[in-house]
């Protein structure tokens, strides 16, 4: 099955913060509530991968996501 790297699901955000199906929910909302207010189209259910790692990490691509996770272990 294809793999969507674009975006991130509610299950993914859980299991990376660490956090319940509902609060994983309310982090998508309103994520893509920010983005629907700059004016892009917005997905339910899911994310942009690269706006949640942006919104959470403060980084801008996937290597500076893995240094920064790695740093927290």
């Amino acid at each position: 099955m294809f793999e969507c790297r674009t975006f991130i699901t509610v299950k993914e955000i859980g299991e990376v913060l660490g956090v319940s199906e509902s609060k994983s929910y309310g982090i998508v909302r309103d994520l893509n509530k920010e983005l629907a207010d700059k004016g892009y189209m917005v997905i339910p259910g899911r994310v942009s991968r690269k706006y949640f790692e942006e919104r959470f990490y403060g980084v801008e691509n996937e290597t500076e996501v893995k240094e920064v996770q790695h740093a927290g272990k």
